[in-house]
């Protein structure tokens, strides 16, 4: 495996930065929601939102000034794992804000050479607020009122095309869409770039923004949630809440956090048959030693799936959960789980488990928050459109 992470990148609704976010879950921190409306409807769903005064610090690139909220979170935590790396490779945090002054067209020997960069960008739901706004000009008022400032923010691509072009990327740039699993699936594919040597980096981000519509379809889907907490592993499941914000690892063959192995090719047809592609890939990822596993229960069919999964082949694991901290984020969920994963074996903690009844799961044993893990975590990323993914991690 030629994966290891040089550096991560955070943007969520408990804020900004890997430490502060870190340092909030350990204490038990969980996301405040807000409602969202949409006012011919007149239904209101519950979401956990971004705080604007994270992002105030972004460069004032003109790529920025008419992008949508999902491009300005991939910018932030893209930027944010770019800083960590050299700060990590240098020794110091570097003065200079990223793609604002300097650029990475001409990086020096001891900066992150952007030419020699891949950009791998993976999304659900995408650009969905800046769509309604562009399709609903059109529907109103006709086609000649559509915005050509907003139709570019209508593609999948937008915020990965926003990011190379601050960053000054101009090789290698994916944009990989799928569910809840698609984060890992795009870590395959930057296993396989990085088998290129004209590579040295392959910056992985993901991203997702919130809307009314977003939450009614869900809800419609009978997966979403009408008033927090996130509740874990109930019968029958209550359901999920949707956030938003972004998650970026940066990629490179040196590191202190390796991955060891990936399954990214599970898929499943019905929701009450998720549980045998789960197993499959379980058993693949699990080591004689158990240790902590990241997994993606979010209030859904999920949770019980992975339950039955984990009885079969990790009975002895820790497992946590993040989603009912910070909600959902659907296409940067396993990417904010990779990076719990590598948290909880950098800083040796792991942290508590919200609102799980462990009474009534008497068989897992849950993360409790004085956990200290060593060794290697596994991240378990099942999605709600029938795909399902795993990896290991060591350190």
């Amino acid at each position: 495996m030629s994966l290891r992470i040089a550096g991560m990148g955070w943007v969520t609704p408990l804020g900004r930065g890997i430490e502060a976010v870190w340092e909030r879950l350990l204490g038990g921190g969980e996301s405040s929601a807000q409602l969202i409306s949409d006012s011919p409807q007149g239904k209101k769903y519950p979401f956990f939102p971004v705080s604007n005064s994270i992002l105030k610090d972004l460069p004032p690139h003109p790529r920025l000034r008419r992008a949508s909220a999902i491009s300005r979170f991939a910018a932030a935590a893209g930027l944010d794992a770019l800083k960590g790396a050299e700060s990590t490779r240098l020794g110091h945090r570097p003065s200079q804000a990223y793609g604002a002054t300097r650029g990475y067209g001409a990086a020096g020997n001891d900066e992150i050479d952007m030419q020699r960069t891949a950009l791998i960008f993976a999304v659900s739901n995408g650009g969905v607020v800046y769509t309604k706004r562009f399709y609903h000009d059109v529907v109103v008022s006709g086609a000649q009122s559509a915005s050509p400032l907003l139709f570019p923010e209508t593609v999948f691509n937008a915020p990965a095309s926003h990011l190379a072009a601050i960053l000054g990327i101009t090789g290698a740039t994916y944009t990989v869409v799928g569910d809840g699993a698609v984060g890992i699936l795009a870590m395959q594919m930057a296993e396989d770039l990085m088998m290129n040597p004209e590579l040295d980096f392959c910056l992985l981000v993901g991203a997702e923004e919130a809307d009314w519509l977003v939450c009614d379809a869900y809800r419609k889907w009978r997966l979403l949630k009408l008033r927090p907490p996130v509740e874990l592993y109930r019968r029958p499941p209550r359901g999920m809440i949707l956030s938003e914000g972004a998650g970026a690892i940066l990629f490179a063959r040196d590191g202190s956090i390796a991955v060891e192995k990936i399954h990214a090719g599970a898929n499943f047809s019905r929701q009450n048959e998720a549980t045998a592609p789960i197993a499959r890939i379980l058993s693949d990822l699990a080591q004689e030693r158990p240790g902590i596993l990241v997994a993606s229960a979010n209030g859904t069919f999920v949770d019980l799936a992975e339950e039955a999964a984990i009885l079969r082949h990790m009975s002895d694991a820790t497992i946590y959960s993040v989603k009912p901290a910070l909600g959902e984020s659907v296409g940067t969920s396993a990417i904010w789980q990779v990076i719990v994963a590598a948290q909880s074996l950098c800083t040796k903690s792991v942290p508590p488990l919200l609102h799980v009844d462990s009474g009534k799961v008497a068989k897992l044993s849950f993360a409790s928050g004085k956990e200290r893990p060593a060794g290697s975590a596994i991240v378990l990323s099942c999605g709600l459109n029938q795909q399902v993914a795993g990896l290991r991690l060591s350190i």
